[in-house]
């Protein structure tokens, strides 16, 4: 497999993944300056992906596999035994669903997509960071109520996308610390091999810009 990512963008949930189920080894990772929609070597990352977008997965049959949640439950359905997500058919599976469609639509793009993107209003941000954010991410504090992880006591690919967006709040000035259970979430998630080899690897990449 070949992930096409950009540094601690929400590609970083798919590295966490693939390293979770232990197939990181034999996947290669592509850095993509989104900016200007180009690959290391200066080539058109519009010629492999329409969109423009990570993450970005080439399979090895050749196919390639775009959007965030569909490539997340790509890669933990290649290791059911890892336990990434949940079987078809079960409620839970239902449930990974939901919490990837809260995380992409209402904090991923609502909220973070929002205040970083350059053509963002100043007051435009302000009304996100201060009226809409505490909505949804004390959404997200309520799911994780009584819970470990967003699917009871596992770590699922919900996990890996929600320590994304939670480690975006301090960039985009929201304050974690007002729902305490995020904060605990937060440096539980943090704590696991694959999230911390993630995240220290992209954010040295980041910092080389």
């Amino acid at each position: 497999m070949d992930l096409y990512f950009a540094p601690m963008a929400c590609s970083v949930a798919t590295r966490i993944a693939l390293y979770e189920s232990g197939q990181g080894e034999a996947a290669s990772f592509h850095p993509v300056v989104l900016a200007t929609k180009q690959l290391a070597d200066g080539s058109d990352f519009y010629a492999i992906n329409p969109k423009g977008q990570v993450p970005t997965l080439r399979l090895d049959d050749g196919q390639l596999l775009t959007e965030g949640p569909a490539v997340l439950q790509y890669v933990a359905d290649r290791n059911p035994d890892s336990g990434l997500a949940p079987a078809f058919g079960t409620m839970e599976r239902y449930r990974l669903q939901e919490c990837l469609n809260f995380i992409a639509t209402e904090l991923h793009k609502q909220v973070l997509a929002a205040i970083f993107h350059p053509a963002s209003p100043p007051e435009a941000k302000a009304f996100v960071r201060d009226e809409v954010a505490p909505v949804k991410f004390g959404a997200l504090a309520g799911m994780l109520t009584g819970r470990r992880y967003l699917i009871g006591e596992r770590f699922t690919v919900a996990d890996a996308y929600a320590f994304f967006v939670l480690t975006l709040c301090g960039f985009a000035g929201i304050d974690r610390s007002r729902w305490p259970v995020l904060e605990t979430y937060y440096a539980d998630l943090a704590q696991r091999p694959s999230v911390a080899r993630a995240l220290s690897e992209e954010m040295a990449l980041a910092k080389k810009g």
